[in-house]
């Protein structure tokens, strides 16, 4: 097993896309998944500190699952808070959005059926696909053609597995096309929102409720740890939805339930933003100044692309795990944190820079972020 694990590492560094953790300098932030800032927020951690914890028993754990001793009535009125927002019969709060997403998939398909979901899903909902019991099929990403052709020959019930927006190009789904393929074939759509969740939407409620459409899904995923700054996730869905996932989720089952910090964090994060909703216009403003700027200067260019995308996530593909990598080291020397996505994460020749834009980010900052681009390639 040891000669195992060491020929798979060697395997991993001889194709240049080894990982490992680092602990670097405070750089400028265009990796991390806190579109809004509220994660860094002094104003935000003081109003979670301010909690009252007195007739809390267990303060620093829950002690154990939902399902044993580590409910509480707090986190019950959160899910009744949270079902308000995405506009829902019930919600059911989870430890992360991968936790969520595998509960969700890997249990509501049954032998017989058919799991359908876009190829560039998200690993946690193939992985649900490939856990249930369910033949699973990949789609071509975003095409409408492929999907109809898959469609037609589905068997049992029909499950469609979708993001709405995609964490390595940044684009959105085509959700009233979907939903008008899912009608005709009598298709079930769930939804991951994780990358929408906190950045669109009346109070952070993500992009399915801003186009009003929240009744065309069975279930939807939303995901706590990226534009709301905190921690956790939640399935939004019918009461039956959720008491079949109490029932057999099984990641919502066995996993120590969150502990009461993390509960008044999520309901803490939820209140910051609706007073200050304006972070999100700020958020979309700098979306737009990027793109104006990176226009400006650059079509294609010595192999570079970059997708159109008018959400947070910019990937500028530039082939090559070592040429990536090595661009996005200039990157941080530079005081930018900017880091590479390597294949396999994603398709070989389409390695990365994934840059993230922020609320928190000023515009010196964006025109240094280009600036320093235009000076790399």
């Amino acid at each position: 097993m040891t000669e195992h694990i060491l020929s798979r590492l060697q395997e991993r560094k001889n194709s240049g896309n080894s990982r490992k953790l680092t602990n670097g300098d405070i750089l400028i932030d265009f990796v991390s998944n806190d579109y809004l800032g509220l994660s860094r927020s002094e104003e935000l951690f003081q109003i979670i500190s301010s909690y009252d914890y007195s007739e809390i028993v267990n303060k620093n754990g829950s002690s154990g699952s939902r399902l044993l001793a580590g409910n509480s009535m707090a986190c019950s009125e959160l899910e009744k808070k949270l079902a308000g927002i995405f506009k829902a019969e019930a919600a059911l709060i989870f430890n992360s959005g991968y936790s969520a997403n595998l509960a969700v998939v890997s249990s509501i398909p049954q032998k017989g059926d058919t799991i359908l979901y876009d190829s560039l899903s998200h690993v946690c909902l193939k992985e649900g696909a490939w856990l249930s019991k369910a033949e699973s099929i990949s789609f071509q990403h975003n095409s409408m053609d492929d999907l109809e052709l898959k469609l037609n020959r589905a068997k049992g019930d029909i499950f469609v597995i979708i993001e709405s927006v995609y964490s390595m190009d940044g684009d959105k789904a085509p959700i009233n096309e979907i939903i008008k393929l899912a009608k005709k074939y009598e298709a079930h759509i769930i939804i991951d929102e994780a990358h929408s969740t906190g950045v669109m939407g009346k109070n952070g409620s993500g992009m399915i409720c801003e186009l009003n459409l929240e009744d065309a899904f069975l279930a939807r995923v939303y995901t706590f740890g990226k534009g709301m700054g905190v921690h956790g996730a939640c399935v939004c869905g019918s009461l039956e939805t959720i008491e079949y996932l109490i029932n057999f989720g099984r990641p919502f089952i066995y996993t120590t339930a969150l502990p009461i910090h993390s509960i008044f964090s999520i309901d803490a994060s939820f209140e910051y933003l609706a007073n200050h909703i304006d972070l999100q216009k700020k958020l979309h403003k700098n979306i737009e100044y990027f793109n104006q700027l990176y226009d400006e200067h650059f079509v294609v260019k010595n192999g570079m692309l970059k997708p159109f995308s008018d959400t947070c996530i910019q990937p500028v593909i530039f082939p090559g795990n070592e040429k990536i990598k090595k661009l996005a080291q200039r990157f941080q020397v530079a005081g930018l944190d900017v880091r590479p996505i390597l294949s396999p994460t994603v398709k070989s020749g389409t390695e990365r820079l994934r840059i993230s834009i922020h609320a928190h980010n000023t515009a010196e900052e964006i025109e240094r972020l280009i600036g320093e681009l235009i000076n790399s390639i």
